[in-house]
């Protein structure tokens, strides 16, 4: 659920008229509860690291920035949030919509990378912005959830990225799964530590088809690696390890 205000949807219209190869873009997101707070699901515009880790202009992880106007320009983002998205319809439809295996989670991101492989931008316009309640479909607290972010995140990532290290990259994100998992089980949550590893189980039951929905896309004429909106470390060292906490920083 989200709150609008008035005139909202002009800025990003004028946003995308002024450039045919925005594929997607989206609002600044703040919390509904808490005005002043950018909101987990979006913030100020989705990036990615070179794992396939998701994080926002305004928020890493779990940690929540305070909106003081710092992110309030327009920019090439890697994905924009499902929670607010106006998509091309070209584009979206050429790479085939969103993917019915997803069910819900990290399914923009995937449409979003898919569009970007293919040459297309995604960006966000601040001078829009809306407040979202979030957890509508599945409360953070669900195991569901937790299942479904950790299997479509590997999901995603074995569809879109580039084939270079990629499967050493797939098999790092499986043993940082795994001490996530056993954190989850030292921290007193049993099932969220089987929803990690159901989510590597569907993983391995939907790579057949994960690989052939990646051939599909790789055979496109214009396929390119997307790069733009990559954070070329990794978002977990840096937040858990270093201490940043807030985009900026990074």
């Amino acid at each position: 659920m989200w709150r609008l205000l008035k005139k909202w949807i002009e800025p990003i219209i004028d946003l995308m008229d002024s450039n045919k190869q925005i594929a997607a873009c989206q609002p600044k997101i703040l919390d509904y509860n808490h005005k002043s707070t950018f909101e987990y699901a979006g913030a100020a515009g989705g990036f990615m690291d070179k794992y396939g880790y998701p994080f926002c202009r305004g928020r890493i992880f779990n940690s929540l920035e305070e909106d003081k106007g710092q992110y309030n320009n327009p920019t090439e983002v890697f994905w924009a949030t499902g929670a607010c998205m106006f998509v091309r319809a070209e584009a979206f439809w050429k790479v085939g919509g969103f993917d019915d295996d997803y069910f819900a989670h990290m399914e923009e991101i995937d449409v979003c990378w898919r569009m970007k492989n293919i040459g297309y931008q995604i960006y966000v316009e601040p001078k829009s912005h809306v407040y979202h309640v979030g957890g509508g479909t599945l409360n953070k607290l669900s195991p569901r959830k937790t299942f479904l972010n950790f299997r479509n995140n590997l999901i995603t990532l074995t569809k879109n990225a580039s084939p270079r290290f990629l499967f050493f990259k797939i098999i790092y994100r499986m043993i940082l799964d795994g001490v996530a998992a056993f954190k989850f089980l030292a921290e007193g949550h049993g099932s969220h530590f089987i929803a990690v590893i159901k989510a590597h189980f569907s993983f391995y039951a939907h790579l057949p088809s994960t690989l052939k929905k990646r051939d599909e896309m790789r055979l496109m004429g214009e396929f390119k690696d997307a790069t733009t909106g990559v954070y070329t470390e990794n978002i977990v060292f840096a937040h858990f390890v270093k201490g940043v906490k807030n985009y900026s920083d990074l």
